[in-house]
């Protein structure tokens, strides 16, 4: 089987007995890693009758959607990109229609696409074209009409873009079968074609997706259409297998290196020592000697442990692959000279002079409301850097943290990032264990669930905790203990008196055991650090003692008990009661 998608297409379309054609329609089919990480996408547009500016709204949103879908990050989902992009080309037709035309539907379009990527189809659909799928000789339509309908003859266009400054576009997914046929129409074809006649016409020129396509038009024509005809068949030939894509392939060929030394030359890096070594891997620091001036960078190796492991090689090669997408002062980057050719299998970064965050908490154990504030609010802007390309860190701890001599601090270690574009493609391998280090990892991870930025949220509540206290929200866990593990919350001013109340009220919500019970965003975690949120200091205040300070409530319990026992025993010796 061939590891590439494959397909054939055949488009057609025509006026019809209008005198201009407003329908259009487009394709990119991609070659290479862009094939890899944003698949081939088809669309089809119909202007919208009522729409002065149909002709144009269509043509627009075909273009621009094929055009744009193709420059967002390649670490986006297929969902996020397209809608972003679709919302932005709603906006600006609806926008330009006002300004242009004075009305709602100055330029608007029903617009349907289909992104092919790795062994999935996603649709998406507004208005009344339609999408169809041929599969095992059975024809369905997969999209759903949005018009409304008044009585017998009336009806109007409910749905488009460009008529409303707020989009509602459908989307689903469909799991590709080789031999699969797609067929994009708009109402020209399928307000006067049934679905046996349609059946019939693919069957008679198949396997030709052209002829095809010009058989639907001409017969459309034939049977009275009074509208624009236009229609795209996809044959789909052959899937990828669901292995690595080309970016993993290519550098995974290589060989190990071996132990390095201090002097030895590889690829123009010139090692000077040893930084750290664990039984994953090497970090050692260097001298790039290509470089005009020679720069410093840090070289990391694979261990010979794992040459034969294909998660671990992949792991390694992500951590690569996420620095060189992200842009942002605390994130670490990776040196401009790693695009060079390579005769081992290794990876490079800038060097940062510094310390962990981890060395920097043992020297400062006490430190202050504001300073641990400057911390987490450095530590989320990187997250947020990430989580705008909707990737997830999902190991976050002190020891990923590096603080450089300007207090810059830098997230450093990609190797357990979900990236939501790739893990869409079936290709980048699953972890059997949690990603992460259990006692800073989210409780949704042991339970089997996906990660979210709430999760890495969880892990940037549990650093700030540590910061105030020296201890962890919920102890020290091992992934052996994890999936058993009940989540109570301890209270920093336990550990930390000093701590005040609306602080713990923030590290509280941030380290919730349930995600939706966590802050959305990291800039939301950041203020509650700033001032006191008095609703949030309300909502803990309205619950039980049990649940807002369980040690307190049995310590409590177990101090009137002792003194119900104190007393009795007094009346007992004095006698003021009988046994």
């Amino acid at each position: 089987m061939s590891k590439t998608l494959t397909i054939r297409l055949g488009q057609q379309s025509t006026a019809g007995i209008k005198p201009q054609n407003e329908d259009f329609y487009g394709a990119s089919i991609p070659t290479g890693s862009i094939l890899d990480s944003k698949g081939i996408s088809v669309a089809i547009a119909d202007g919208v009758s009522a729409s002065e500016g149909g002709k144009d709204a269509s043509q627009i949103a075909v273009r621009q959607f094929l055009d744009d879908y193709y420059s967002t990050p390649e670490s986006w989902s297929t969902k996020h990109a397209a809608t972003k992009v679709l919302g932005a080309l709603n906006l600006w037709l609806y926008n330009q229609g006002q300004k242009l035309y004075g009305g709602n539907c100055g330029l608007a379009t029903t617009f349907s696409a289909i992104i092919l990527k790795s062994r999935t189809a996603h649709l998406f659909h507004v208005g009344d074209s339609r999408i169809h799928l041929l599969r095992d000789g059975h024809l369905e339509c997969i999209t759903q009409d949005h018009r409304v309908h008044f009585g017998d003859k009336s009806d109007y266009l409910a749905r488009a873009l460009g008529i409303d400054a707020r989009l509602d576009i459908d989307y689903h997914t469909r799991e590709l079968q080789s031999g699969d046929c797609f067929i994009l129409t708009t109402d020209g074809v399928h307000d006067v074609l049934r679905s046996e006649d349609v059946e019939q016409l693919l069957k008679s020129h198949h396997p030709d997706p052209q002829k095809q396509a010009e058989a639907l038009v001409d017969q459309a024509l034939k049977q009275g259409s009074q509208d624009n005809i236009t229609c795209q068949v996809i044959h789909i030939d052959t899937l990828p297998q669901g292995d690595k894509g080309e970016f993993i392939e290519h550098l995974a060929s290589l060989p190990f290196p071996p132990d390095l030394m201090a002097g030895q030359v590889l690829d123009g890096y010139r090692i000077l020592r040893e930084l750290n070594a664990t039984s994953r891997s090497q970090v050692y620091l260097a001298d790039d000697t290509l470089a005009s001036p020679e720069t410093k960078v840090v070289v990391k190796t694979p261990s010979q442990n794992y040459n034969d492991d294909p998660l671990y090689i992949e792991q390694f090669l992500l951590e690569e692959w996420v620095a060189k997408r992200l842009n942002s002062p605390h994130l670490i980057k990776v040196s401009e000279s790693a695009a060079r050719p390579r005769t081992f299998l290794y990876s490079v970064v800038e060097y940062i002079e510094g310390q962990t965050l981890r060395q920097w908490m043992r020297d400062n154990p006490n430190p202050g409301v504001e300073r641990v504030r400057a911390t987490v609010d450095q530590i989320a802007r990187g997250l947020r850097a990430m989580h705008r390309m909707e990737m997830i860190h999902q190991d976050l701890k002190p020891d990923n943290i590096l603080i450089d001599r300007n207090n810059t601090l830098k997230i450093i270690d990609f190797g357990s990032t979900r990236i939501a574009g790739l893990a869409e493609t079936h290709r980048v391998l699953e972890p059997k264990h949690i990603a992460g280090t259990a006692s800073y990892s989210a409780p949704e991870y042991f339970r089997g669930e996906q990660g979210t930025s709430r999760s890495d949220i969880f892990s940037l509540g549990v650093i700030a905790y540590e910061m105030f206290t020296g201890k962890l929200p919920y102890g020290e866990i091992t992934p052996e203990q994890a999936a058993r593990k009940k989540f109570t919350y301890t209270p920093a001013r336990l550990h930390n008196p000093a701590t005040p109340d609306w602080v713990d009220a923030a590290l509280e919500k941030a380290t919730h055991p349930h995600p939706n019970r966590r802050y959305e965003l990291e800039s939301e975690f950041v203020a509650d650090l700033t001032r006191p949120n008095q609703s949030l200091l309300n909502e803990g205040r309205s619950r039980p003692l049990l649940e807002r300070n369980p040690l307190g409530f049995w310590k409590g319990l177990a101090l009137i008990q002792l003194g119900v026992i104190l007393v009795l025993g007094y009346l007992l010796l004095t006698g003021s009661i009988r046994v």
